[in-house]
């Protein structure tokens, strides 16, 4: 079997793209999107059709637009695959509890007036305070959530507190920022902060029983991961997911709830907002990354909002 097809059997593989063709092709359980993939798939001539009718409802309201489109997307994504989509609200509202649980719920009752079934759709927000509240009402309101933009132990720890459904922790953007820090331009999977930043999370969730699931998000390199083989979900982007399938190599697992039993006990925790803001004040990479990781979401958004406004005129 190929590496690819062996990772299949320790873990769920998700498609990291908006591109029908590509989801199609690779035939995974689920499918994540964000802006950027979403204007890639806009662009696609198969989709000039329903990108003109949607404007055509909406010729004062980019939002409007965007969130129609996103909700079609999601809707073809999972016509191809059998298990779940991740929509993604704005970024914008990344730090309002209200206005995510509100753009959520709007995104759901799309869903399900398209005849989608709740239980294939995941809502994903940014990993803050507010967003990780926000889930924490929608998973009471039977909305599975996707938390994002992860990269500390304490939002881990939040969210699974929370009742989410499943976190995205990023590991290739640990990394980048690693080899910033480190000045290093080549670092081995076996120092990798990103991935040790998953395997970690992982234990604490499987010693502790959590039913939060974790999806390891971010790659740079097919090594970074096989380095996570076995963790719950891995959403990887098509080239790497193509790398995969072509690499005759015996893969081991790395995860297990198991495995995570027989390492050392890691302490349960709850942490209140006060607590949560003061891991975040001293987490460098968190406070580096999640402000720059909302910010590039919203950037997406404002270039897709850009293009629709452009083509209209």
């Amino acid at each position: 079997m190929s590496a690819l097809q062996q990772l299949r059997t320790m873990t769920t593989i998700v498609a990291d793209t908006g591109d029908l063709a590509a989801i199609e092709r690779l035939k995974p359980i689920d499918a994540t999107t964000n802006p950027s993939l979403i204007t890639k798939a806009l662009i696609h001539p198969d989709n000039e059709a329903v990108l003109s009718e949607t404007m055509s409802r909406h010729r004062d309201d980019i939002d409007a637009v965007i969130d129609e489109l996103t909700i079609q997307i999601g809707c073809n994504i999972l016509s191809l695959i059998e298990g779940r989509v991740s929509t993604e609200v704005d970024a914008r509202l990344s730090y309002d509890t209200q206005a995510t649980i509100d753009k959520a719920l709007a995104f759901m009752e799309a869903y399900q007036k398209a005849g989608i079934d709740s239980e294939r759709v995941l809502i994903k927000m940014a990993a803050t305070w507010q967003g990780i509240e926000a889930a924490r009402y929608l998973e009471t309101q039977g909305i599975h959530c996707n938390l994002t933009l992860l990269f500390g132990q304490h939002q881990a720890i939040a969210c699974a507190d929370a009742g989410v459904t499943l976190i995205s922790p990023f590991v290739g953007r640990i990394l980048d920022w690693q080899k910033r820090q480190q000045n290093r331009q080549n670092i081995p999977v076996s120092d990798d902060m990103g991935v040790q930043s998953v395997k970690l999370i992982y234990q604490y969730y499987k010693q502790h029983g959590y039913k939060t699931q974790v999806m390891g998000a971010s790659f740079r390199s097919t090594e970074q991961i096989l380095a996570l083989a076995g963790c719950d979900l891995l959403t990887i982007a098509p080239d790497l997911i193509d790398e995969l399938a072509a690499m005759d190599i015996e893969v081991t697992r790395q995860l297990s709830e198991s495995m995570s039993m027989d390492m050392t006990d890691m302490t349960r925790v709850s942490l209140s907002a006060e607590e949560f803001s003061s891991a975040y004040q001293q987490d460098t990479i968190t406070q580096d990354l999640l402000p720059k990781g909302i910010d590039g979401f919203i950037g997406a958004r404002d270039e897709l909002a850009h293009m629709l406004a452009s083509m209209r005129s």
